[in-house]
């Protein structure tokens, strides 16, 4: 068994579905190939709690050990991998959602204020708790209510479930500034990547260039590639796309427009071209997620 990507290393199974994407899933590194889970990324956010034995941890450039006990939040869209210690099996149970679940609609208050500032900030990858502070403990305790309450059949439990990752992330927010975390290479980088996901964001309905984001941040073409890769482990391209990908499946739901309109609206020139990127992002063709 291994985990299943495509082809720029994007996890394609679902974590939940549209109307409650939140999957709580009981793992063992014993499961997979080698004992360990391949190098993947999500754009949900995921929570790991281990429960038994230790596990070597990967995000992007970092490696550490969690043991039983410990858990660790990944922040969207980075990648991340696990393998055994000794040949030893490790279990673990990972809560892995989308961050909409906590702010409800973008541009909220909840939104532009608290989640935001934290799946945006390249400063911020990761978090381990390890007992090290004295609110990590608050912070298993949540996780744990969590999953506890992922396995009840309680007529509440999806609601149950929004308050504990509420929970968390208030503690989290609360506490960000006062953990020490990897950086980029310097503050400009910083500076630069952030202003071309804004870019994007403003822009994505219209045709972007290399050339509008290069001169954008005033940084020649190469580097501005590089950059983006370095940061983020895709290209800038591959991220308009999923980046529109994601808003055409926000309309497919949530609108009667076509497949056409819905296109155009997010910026592609031609459907069938949507489609295709559409299938290969989501494992479905539009009007199969649309109906689903």
């Amino acid at each position: 068994m291994q985990i299943e990507t495509n082809s720029l290393q994007k996890e394609t199974k679902a974590h939940g579905n549209y109307s409650f994407p939140v999957l709580v899933s009981y793992e063992s590194l014993r499961k997979y190939e080698a004992g360990s889970f391949m190098w993947h990324w999500h754009p949900e956010i995921e929570l790991t709690l281990i429960t038994k034995g230790k596990m070597k941890y990967k995000i992007n450039n970092e490696e550490f050990v969690l043991k039983e006990g410990d858990a660790i939040f990944c922040n969207a869209g980075l990648m991340h991998s696990g393998s055994m210690i000794e040949n030893q099996n490790c279990d673990y149970i990972p809560v892995t959602f989308d961050p909409k679940v906590i702010y409800g609609f973008e541009n909220s208050i909840i939104y532009t204020k608290y989640v935001k500032p934290v799946i945006q900030d390249f400063y911020f990858p990761y978090i381990i708790f390890d007992g090290s502070e004295d609110w990590h403990e608050e912070v298993i305790t949540v996780i744990k209510e969590l999953i506890k309450t992922s396995e009840s059949q309680d007529e509440e439990k999806e609601l149950e479930i929004i308050i504990c990752l509420q929970q968390f992330w208030k503690l989290i927010f609360a506490h960000r500034k006062n953990i020490p975390q990897p950086a980029l290479e310097s503050n400009v980088d910083f500076e630069r990547l952030r202003s071309i996901i804004t870019y994007i964001e403003l822009n994505y309905e219209n045709k972007i260039t290399l050339d509008d984001i290069s001169s954008k941040i005033n940084l020649c073409k190469e580097e501005c590639c590089r950059l983006f890769k370095r940061s983020m482990n895709t290209s800038i391209f591959d991220y308009i796309i999923q980046f529109r990908i994601e808003k055409s499946a926000k309309l497919l739901k949530e609108t009667d427009k076509s497949v056409t309109e819905i296109a155009q609206t997010v910026g592609f020139n031609d459907a069938n071209h949507f489609a295709k990127l559409f299938k290969r992002e989501k494992g479905l063709s539009p009007r199969e997620f649309r109906g689903k």
